[in-house]
């Protein structure tokens, strides 16, 4: 079934996890990589200035679950490198363990990735229709966007290093969790302002209900992915594509 877009669109602001890319990639080769290489990272590049920034957002967000009483919490300390750091990598495989979307995690978790793609021990999947798909939208005139919870720098690393060769060339910006939560509405505001598109210019593609029923909140085109591996969702009011070639222009 076709879904054509609104004759004003202007921008695609497009979800990876589910949407461009298997949550079978995500799940069972990109995260165990970062969880396999997380201590010997953390060992070699402690000093580092970047790594040390993230060490920080660490240290806040634990700070902040001991506030909360958060069940296992423990705040990391500033003065003992070694403890600091063995602290920081219990607190990194809990958030792992729990899903956690936290900005410092995601930003370890990119550069850990880097090592692998710059290696070339790490491939990133799409869905065969993704290719295409963006390569006809960049030619008629749209701009494209990825807003995914999983850092920027994790963004253009996978489509820069896609099975379907680099893709960036055809991307016109990157949004992750600094500029807000997938699933408020203000986040898809923010990033309409950050584009200077109204809102009813953007069309969001995510495989995830809530987000969809945020950007539509935002006055934005919310159309929901229906990929292989995604699981079931209710009954939502939102039109679905099984492939991004689903997707038309307007008459």
């Amino acid at each position: 079934m076709t879904i054509q877009l609104p004759e004003q669109t202007r921008a695609l602001l497009l979800d990876i996890e589910g949407t461009t890319t298997s949550i079978a990639f995500v799940y069972d080769t990109l995260f165990p990589f970062a969880r396999a290489h997380m201590a010997a990272f953390l060992e070699a590049h402690w000093d580092d200035t970047a790594v040390q920034a993230d060490v920080a957002l660490v240290r806040e967000q634990a700070a902040e679950d001991v506030a909360a009483g958060l069940a296992g919490a423990t705040e990391i300390p500033t003065h003992d490198a070694e403890a600091a750091r063995a602290l920081t990598l219990a607190n990194l495989i809990g958030q792992m363990d729990a899903d956690r979307k936290t900005t410092g995690l995601k930003s370890l978790q990119g550069k850990i990735w880097l090592d692998g793609y710059a290696r070339g021990e790490l491939l990133a999947h799409l869905f065969d229709d993704v290719q295409p798909a963006l390569e006809r939208w960049h030619a008629q005139g749209k701009a494209l966007y990825i807003y995914s919870s999983g850092s920027i720098a994790a963004q253009k690393l996978l489509f820069k290093h896609s099975i379907a060769g680099d893709l960036t060339p055809l991307l016109s910006g990157y949004f992750d969790t600094t500029t807000g939560p997938k699933k408020v509405e203000a986040s898809y505001t923010s990033i309409c302002e950050a584009v200077s598109l109204d809102p009813e210019q953007v069309c969001f593609l995510t495989d995830n209900l809530d987000e969809a029923h945020a950007a539509h909140a935002a006055v934005l085109t919310a159309i929901l992915s229906v990929r292989p591996g995604n699981p079931d969702v209710p009954e939502h009011p939102f039109p679905t594509l099984t492939s991004f070639a689903d997707l038309t222009e307007s008459p």
